[in-house]
């Protein structure tokens, strides 16, 4: 795996429209011109600028007619995996704006590199190692992505680094409503001013969560619920994910090498897990090579009216994203040329009798 970055990325684009803009400071311009007011003229944009609306379309767009000449294809559903077959192996570019991940081997990384230099300036950053905030390091056995020195960063942020780390992302809550620490703001409770960064504290965690850490998924979810009026008691419980990280910053994802890439995933939902707004709760995980690649833990939308009728808007939504990642995997094992998962059915496991009976 290795790492790209594209200089400028913005300014290789074409522009699809004509667009003007004032004169800027300091720009040469002939005497007519200057003889004239300075708001009677305008300059024609030829290429694309940072801050054009457009920009970053243009730019895709240039790299992927630049990708798909050479022989490379994509798929819409994730159109910034390019994937072309060589005689000796594959090459996958993984796009993230300027961004570039190279997959393959040693020779076919240095044939995409040199073929990317003859269209872009380009930075060799070489073995990835660190990528939108992911730690990836490399093992004869696999790949472990963690976010150890994220994790780190943001307890010193909110003044967490010294705190007694503790061995579960949240509290147990209470059976009785008005007892439950995450219980909405009440008429009595002082809100938290703007001194307390709450919205900064979860869009942090947010992050993490959606990230690596799929066991702060539900907590974080839960809190983020009241970013609109927290209290002392959701602070406390933003503090307490925080004490959890602390103990456990070295945790993340281990993809094994050699493991057959089988897909399977595991659906449940808490009915009333919100008992103040009657909303159940969603959640899935689904693994592939026996390691997580994709989970979420939302509220649901809809009040449920049973629990069976929760289980089956959680399976439902675990279905969705089944198709989505069953289409994805296929797409990148054909065009290796590796085996497909397409003939295999992809398990998914629920733990609700009646909802089962419902949809067979």
């Amino acid at each position: 795996m290795h790492l790209m970055d594209v200089v400028t990325a913005y300014l290789y684009g074409s522009l699809d429209s004509e667009i003007y803009m004032k004169i800027p400071e300091g720009f040469i311009i002939s005497e007519e011109i200057k003889s004239k007011p300075h708001n009677m003229h305008s300059i024609k944009l030829q290429r694309s600028l940072y801050g054009l609306k457009q920009s970053g379309r243009m730019w895709y767009k240039r790299l992927s007619d630049y990708l798909l000449k050479e022989g490379y294809v994509n798929n819409p559903l994730c159109p910034c995996v390019f994937i072309k077959r060589s005689s000796t192996g594959f090459v996958i570019i993984a796009v993230y704006v300027d961004d570039l991940n190279i997959v393959g081997n040693h020779d076919d990384i240095v044939r995409t590199s040199e073929y990317l230099k003859k269209e872009f300036e380009m930075k060799e950053l070489g073995k990835t190692r660190l990528c939108l905030g992911l730690q990836i390091e490399h093992f004869s056995s696999g790949v472990l992505v963690h976010q150890s020195n994220y994790i780190e960063k943001i307890l010193k942020r909110f003044y967490m680094d010294k705190a007694h780390p503790l061995s579960s992302p949240m509290v147990v809550r209470s059976l009785e409503v008005d007892k439950d620490p995450f219980r909405p703001h009440e008429s009595d409770e002082e809100l938290l001013g703007p001194e307390v960064p709450y919205l900064s504290a979860i869009g942090a965690l947010m992050y993490l969560a959606n990230c690596t850490r799929p066991d702060i998924a539900f907590a974080v979810n839960l809190l983020a619920r009241y970013s609109s009026s927290p209290t002392r008691r959701h602070w406390n419980g933003v503090k307490h994910i925080f004490r959890y990280l602390r103990g456990t910053s070295d945790m993340g994802l281990f993809y094994s090498r050699g493991v057959k890439l089988n897909l399977q995933g595991y659906a449940d939902a808490g009915f009333l897990s919100d008992p103040h707004k009657a909303r159940s709760q969603t959640g899935y995980v689904f693994t592939c090579g026996n390691t997580v690649v994709s989970w979420k833990s939302v509220k649901q939308t809809m009040v449920a009216t049973s629990s069976n009728h929760s289980e089956v808007l959680a399976i439902h939504e675990a279905s969705r994203e089944c198709v989505w990642l069953r289409n994805m995997i296929e797409h990148i094992q054909e065009s290796c040329g590796l085996p497909s998962i397409k003939d295999s059915p992809t398990i998914l496991y629920e733990d609700n009798a009646k909802m089962y009976c419902t949809i067979k």
